[in-house]
């Protein structure tokens, strides 16, 4: 008997399990799902339930929902989908890297596996998408940056701008129009008195500027150590 695909709310939740894990430990909880699909706490429990009888989600009442082996395959092939996606409307449509989210939603439920293949041949097998995010590999291989969350930094520290946190449009306009992007320098001066903002220097040698930085733009920028060492999760077999 043939198995039917699954339906795309159920590729979104994987999705969305999948993504809210990538850059960090801790596990998603039901209400967190359920704000960053902007659905009802009961819908949540009700997907859940069904996601953890396909075999998808690892749950228990009152606990965080963690995705299975198969689970984890489900949500990379669509993590994968999503970014080629936002990266083809980019690089070859001219689309904003705030515009392409949306579309990359609609698409990626529609287009085929052979589709998305080539698609990323044309666009040479990229590795991380126009927010910096990694596109998996078509083995289910994930090559993740050594990177932390610029608000963590201390003082005195450098690095490269490698993540940018998609979530908020109007904040990547801002950083579009201020011309903060993906690998640029970037240096923490310290941070103003009484819970104030970061201070930070972004850019090399004589354009670098100097800029105060709300917490909420520090939390969303991620910066490489170049120290550190890439790590590479494996395909899940």
């Amino acid at each position: 008997m043939k198995t039917s695909a699954p339906s795309s709310s159920i590729e979104d939740y994987v999705k969305v399990i999948y993504s809210f894990t990538e850059w960090q430990d801790k596990p998603i909880t039901s209400s967190q799902l359920a704000q960053r699909l902007g659905v009802a706490n009961s819908s949540v429990s009700e997907m859940v339930r069904k996601l953890k009888e396909q075999g998808l989600v690892d749950h228990k009442p009152y606990s965080a929902i963690t995705l299975t082996d198969d689970g984890i395959r489900l949500a990379l092939s669509m993590v994968r989908r999503h970014r080629l996606i936002e990266t083809y409307l980019v690089q070859e449509l001219g689309y904003s890297w705030d515009e392409v989210h949306d579309e990359a939603e609609h698409l990626e439920h529609a287009v085929s596996d052979t589709f998305i293949e080539r698609m990323a041949e044309k666009l040479g097998n990229p590795l991380r998408d126009p927010h910096g995010d990694p596109i998996p590999a078509a083995d289910g291989s994930v090559k993740m940056p050594p990177a932390h969350r610029l608000s963590e930094l201390d003082e005195g520290h450098t690095g490269k701008i490698t993540r940018i946190s998609d979530e908020n449009p109007d904040l990547l306009r801002y950083l579009s129009a201020e011309e903060i992007d993906l690998d640029a320098n970037v240096e923490v001066v310290g941070r103003k008195p009484f819970g104030g903002p970061l201070v930070v220097r972004i850019g090399s040698g004589d354009v670098r500027r100097e800029f105060d930085l709300a917490d909420e733009i520090t939390s969303a920028l991620w910066v490489h150590s170049e120290t550190a060492h890439a790590g590479c999760r494996l395909p899940v077999l």
